[in-house]
């Protein structure tokens, strides 16, 4: 059974930093495209960032390029997002999501966490 957990949310200010963390179990992990997503209220949920099992093929939605950085550890099955100068747009439910093959569609993606706060107060 795939699982995958998110850690890492909370309140933040504006100006300031959070590191999230997905730890993925029961898939092939370093074969497997693994995405942040987020979704704020009344929105769709939409790719932040997405890293290929390769490593080659990095994405990042252009209103968080520079800020946000993501990351993997296939020995550790387990893939970070570190946001940096949050904005309080930026505030929304984070999920992880796993697929094979980069996409930037939500509805692509074949695995999801649970997913984790993140507020950022102004």
């Amino acid at each position: 059974q795939v699982q995958l957990v998110e850690s890492g949310g909370g309140l933040v200010q504006a100006g300031g930093s959070l590191s999230l963390s997905c730890a993925a179990s029961g898939l092939l992990f370093n074969s497997y495209t693994m995405g942040w997503f987020r979704q704020a209220p009344g929105k769709e949920r939409e790719l932040v960032a997405g890293f290929s099992w390769s490593g080659f093929g990095t994405y990042y939605k252009d209103s968080v390029k520079g800020r946000f950085t993501i990351s993997r550890d296939n020995a550790k099955n387990t893939v970070y997002l570190q946001m940096n100068s949050l904005k309080p747009e930026d505030t929304a439910v984070y999920y992880c999501a796993a697929r094979q093959g980069l996409s930037v569609y939500a509805g692509e993606y074949d695995y999801w966490g649970q997913g984790t706060q993140v507020t950022v107060s102004s």
